[in-house]
């Protein structure tokens, strides 16, 4: 599943094309979606401009004026879904369920092989179901070390379920999870609520960093993950511990661990993390 910084990608790839132009059409050939798509979404769209193209923890917030209603369109990429800017005359291809026209002559294009991602629109965003009761972005200010500690405290859920729950902090994908408690030192079973406040700090830091240089690197390509012009991330080649179980540790060469937890595969070192 694209996690957040391939959805950043994608936004840092798409905004300069679609800021400041007028949508001039909108084709839906399948709207079942994981959520429908609107019947009258192309009646919401079509005439108007394209503000600014937003992200609220892995859904991409494209906001709309101009039109009968203004509004935001909230965009998921789901399990394996892409959204790619096409600047010549290519045909559709078969999972392309959705194409925004722009007056550029741009069109940017929804790919969504197993339809679990979604189109929806929302005059007040902020207050919707999807997005209401999310927590801090992991890039923020407002994310650190004391935040997690005073969220942590009496809970015995393992702190790698902890760090993935979009309530505590939103964006923090299994395969980043991985990443930043191995950095961070952390067992990933560790119960969250007995965890001191240093390594929250150091964790917090660790989250940040691991996701800021995701999002340098364009992205991990696993599976079908594309950036908005189809070239892949390459985040995947600087993992550390996430894929790969049973290969020997780069800080202490033991042997890294491959578990599941919560049906998520999990990769950590016996020795390193505590």
């Amino acid at each position: 599943m694209p996690e957040l910084p391939e959805v950043e990608t994608t936004r840092r790839g798409i905004a300069p094309f679609c800021e400041g132009q007028t949508i001039t059409g909108i084709a839906v050939r399948d709207g079942r979606l994981r959520w429908p798509v609107p019947d009258n979404l192309p009646e919401l769209l079509e005439g108007g401009i394209i503000t600014e193209v937003d992200r609220r923890a892995k859904y991409l917030l494209i906001r709309v004026s101009g039109t009968a209603v203004s509004g935001t369109l909230i965009v998921h990429l789901g399990m394996s879904g892409s959204l790619r800017v096409i600047t010549d005359t290519s045909e559709p291809l078969r999972h392309d369920h959705i194409e925004l026209t722009l007056l550029s002559g741009v069109k940017l294009r929804f790919n969504d092989p197993r339809r679990f991602g979604c189109w929806l629109w929302s005059e007040t965003p902020d207050s919707h179901r999807l997005l209401a009761s999310l927590g801090p972005e992991p890039l923020a200010p407002e994310f650190n070390g004391p935040l997690l500690y005073r969220q942590s405290r009496g809970k015995q859920t393992p702190v790698k379920s902890f760090i993935m729950d979009n309530h505590i902090v939103v964006g923090v994908g299994n395969i980043y999870a991985n990443e930043a408690l191995f950095k961070a030192g952390i067992h990933p079973k560790r119960a969250a609520g007995r965890i001191s406040l240093s390594r929250y700090h150091r964790l917090a830091t660790e989250i940040r960093e691991t996701l800021s240089m995701a999002i340098l690197m364009g992205g991990t390509t696993l599976r079908d993950f594309v950036n908005s012009d189809g070239k892949p991330g390459y985040f995947a080649q600087s993992l550390l511990v996430y894929g790969h179980g049973g290969e020997a540790c780069q800080e202490c060469g033991m042997t890294l661990k491959e578990i599941r937890m919560n049906q998520r595969t999990t990769v950590y070192c016996g020795q390193c993390q505590r």
